[in-house]
């Protein structure tokens, strides 16, 4: 196994370009970056393919991956405390954090990682304001972490990363649907009502069954000033108070369509 293959992440050479709700306006604001072309390296990185890129349109799961009985969904029965509660699921690599095999000067975690009977080092970087963003989320949400990564890397960082147990569940590349080249999140497969769950993610393909429940995020490496979990925190509160987050956020990706 390449030891890059264990994570799941977008070169910043290809950073997408995503649209999100600004924190006050309701308004979109669009990240400055456009896609480029893949080179070799990202080829190793990312576990995604081409992305569909048409607004607010979305994607049916394939037939063979829905999930019919209770016993067959990806999370468990909901806690007492979060019976009432709708539920967010945050993506990892650079959405919360970014990762690499290469040494960084200055890393929140060194996380060993054992492929191939070799252990290897991985360097990771919080985004900025990600212990804020978490906090507030595990206050307002049923939080689930939901990456394309391996579990032998992701949940080592997932216990680093949550100091105060937000996340209820965390799901790793082996329950995601491989469609078309691509690792999807099918949040059908989660056990929650649809209208009731909301995806944080940098990477379109990711959520491209559910694009109606995406608050996407632009794709994180290094920019300490970087502020978007700290910019998106006022949608995430008030859709928090939603029975039905399909009333804010199909009528954002509307807006978006008309400006």
């Amino acid at each position: 196994m390449d030891n890059t293959s264990i994570i799941t992440q977008v070169n910043r050479d290809e950073e997408p370009l995503n649209t999100f709700p600004t924190a006050d306006s309701g308004t979109t604001t669009t990240n400055s970056k456009k896609p480029r072309r893949r080179n070799l390296l990202s080829s190793f990185f990312c576990c995604f393919g081409p992305t569909n890129r048409t607004p607010n349109t979305t994607v049916a799961p394939p037939e063979e991956n829905g999930q019919k009985g209770p016993n067959r969904y990806l999370l468990p029965q909901v806690r007492q405390e979060d019976v009432n509660k709708s539920c967010i699921v945050i993506d990892l690599d650079e959405t919360l954090v970014h990762s690499s095999f290469k040494p960084i000067s200055n890393p929140d975690f060194i996380v060993p990682v054992e492929i191939d009977g070799t252990v290897h080092q991985v360097y990771v970087l919080k985004r900025p304001h990600v212990d804020e963003f978490l906090q507030r989320m595990g206050e307002l949400y049923e939080c689930v972490l939901f990456t394309a990564s391996l579990a032998k890397y992701a949940d080592p960082v997932a216990d680093l990363l949550d100091k105060w147990g937000v996340f209820r569940a965390r799901l790793f590349r082996e329950s995601c649907v491989f469609h078309r080249g691509n690792y999807i999140k099918d949040l059908s497969r989660l056990g929650r009502r649809l209208e009731r769950i909301i995806i944080v993610d940098n990477s379109p393909a990711s959520y491209i069954f559910h694009q109606d429940n995406a608050i996407p995020v632009s794709s994180w490496f290094d920019d300490m000033s970087d502020t978007e979990l700290l910019d998106i925190l006022p949608l995430l509160e008030r859709l928090a108070q939603e029975d039905d987050i399909y009333r804010i956020l199909r009528k954002e990706n509307h807006n978006h369509i008309q400006a």
